[in-house]
């Protein structure tokens, strides 16, 4: 009797232990197979999931967006997330031991046809085959989508620029009284949510203003929701800043510097080109960076090619002082050469005669030329001098002639360097006077643009 009963015990409890640890999974599996097919056994996916047929379906839109634009397109990154209420695909858990949410193939239930009407060009959206339905009915459809927006992109401001662009939601055939849409979460939670912004470092999300709209096309009313980008995305122009405008003041810095060199050095020409020559290979490796737009060309294209304007303004007045200033070297070697002809035929033991005299009081043009002009008549007078007073009264002008005219032409060349550098400065303060206005007028209008 007593090693019946404890048998029987070991029995019962080796039984129950089976039992138990078996149930639940058994339980599990079959309560998510049952739900799975009470759902889907009469479930058709082509009509809307609604009891009564007036009653619209509404679906609220979610959205997470990344932009990289450069040309009149913009590659959108999205989480996309539709929220709706199946009416069909309603459960009580306690009947199904506590099973609140299940996932469904998306393709085997009813989905909305919400589209964005700005899609040019279908990106790579990886196939998202689930979505989560719960118990009440509300089902949830979350999926990626990399796509090309048409947009008319504002490239006038560059890079202190804010995009323009749309993304409209809208149902491809069900009017309003059919689907209806509306947002899950407010434009500002949207936007104050920085975790839900994908940023490259570029752009700079500021708000997401949205606009609900019913449009009326063949006799019916659609809804549409419409995210205006105007002020959604701002982008960061230290990068463009860094890298584009200030090699471009740093190089007309060192232009304007350049004035400073001295004249008459020979190498103010030479650093201009070399200055000209760097701006535009570093203007041909950066061409890539640019903005193509044929709207409106961008402020900064302006600015670089009145910069390379300037720089030849810059090197085109150097090239013209310096050839003033050569010019005059030229005549006063012309004088210098006209003075030895003259020494030449007084040292031949002739008297000068009329024209020769005129010939060197034009030359002269300093004090010394009345005492010039009466040791040449003081000569003509002597009558038959000895042969070696006549050579050396001869040498003596000679000399006088020579250092005269050597005064005479460093004067000129001193007079007119003094002349070219005035007009070195004149030019000079001129060309900064339209730099600094230029400047002026760049800096108003990207701010003027920038705060708009």
């Amino acid at each position: 009797s007593l090693i019946w009963t404890t048998d029987v015990s070991l029995m019962l409890r080796l039984w129950l232990t089976l039992l138990f640890s078996g149930k639940p999974s058994s339980m599990i599996l079959s309560a998510l197979n049952q739900l799975t097919r009470t759902l889907l056994r009469k479930y058709d996916c082509g009509v809307r999931p609604v009891h009564n047929w007036t009653t619209s379906t509404t679906v609220y839109i979610d959205l997470v967006l990344q932009s990289d634009g450069k040309t009149q397109s913009i590659t959108t990154s999205i989480w996309y997330r539709q929220i709706w209420r199946d009416e069909f695909l309603v459960w009580d858990p306690e009947e199904f031991d506590g099973i609140n949410e299940i996932s469904l193939p998306s393709d085997a239930i009813w989905v909305p046809d919400v589209i964005v009407s700005e899609f040019v060009e279908e990106g790579k959206s990886p196939p998202i085959p689930f979505v989560y339905v719960n118990s009440s009915g509300s089902v949830k459809n979350y999926r990626p989508i990399q796509a090309v927006l048409a947009c008319s992109l504002e490239m006038y401001a560059f890079p202190f620029d804010k995009q323009n662009c749309s993304l409209t939601f809208r149902s491809w055939l069900h009017s309003v009284r059919e689907i209806d849409l509306a947002l899950w979460r407010s434009a500002e939670a949207i936007a104050n949510d920085k975790r839900e912004f994908t940023n490259d470092g570029e752009w700079e999300l500021l708000s997401i203003p949205s606009q609900y709209l019913q449009i009326r096309q063949d006799h019916a009313d659609y809804a549409q929701i419409q995210f205006n980008v105007r002020l959604l995305i701002r982008r960061r122009p230290l990068l463009y800043v860094v890298g584009l405008l200030i090699p471009s003041i740093f190089l007309m810095l060192v232009d304007v510097v350049s004035f400073y060199l001295p004249l008459n050095s020979g190498t103010r020409i030479a650093f201009k080109i070399s200055i000209l020559l760097g701006y535009t290979v570093f203007r041909v490796n950066l061409t890539d960076e640019l903005p193509t737009s044929a709207v409106r060309t961008p402020l900064i294209g302006v600015f670089f090619v009145v910069c390379m304007a300037m720089l030849m303004l810059s090197l085109i007045k150097s090239i013209l002082v310096v050839k003033l200033l050569h010019h005059s070297e030229m005549e006063v070697k012309e004088m210098s050469l006209t003075a030895c002809l003259l020494d030449k035929y007084s040292s031949a033991g002739h008297s000068f005669p009329e024209s020769a005299l005129t010939s060197i009081k034009t030359l002269d043009h300093f004090e010394l030329e009345s005492s010039f002009e009466e040791d040449l008549l003081s000569l003509n007078e002597i009558q038959d001098p000895p042969s070696g007073l006549n050579w050396l009264l001869q040498e003596l002008v000679s000399l006088r002639l020579a250092l005269s005219q050597e005064d005479s032409e460093s004067s000129a060349q001193a007079e007119w360097l003094g002349l070219c550098l005035r007009l070195d400065r004149l030019l000079f303060h001129l060309y900064l006077l339209v730099l600094a206005l230029y400047t002026g007028t760049l800096v108003l209008l990207w701010a003027s643009w920038s705060f708009t």
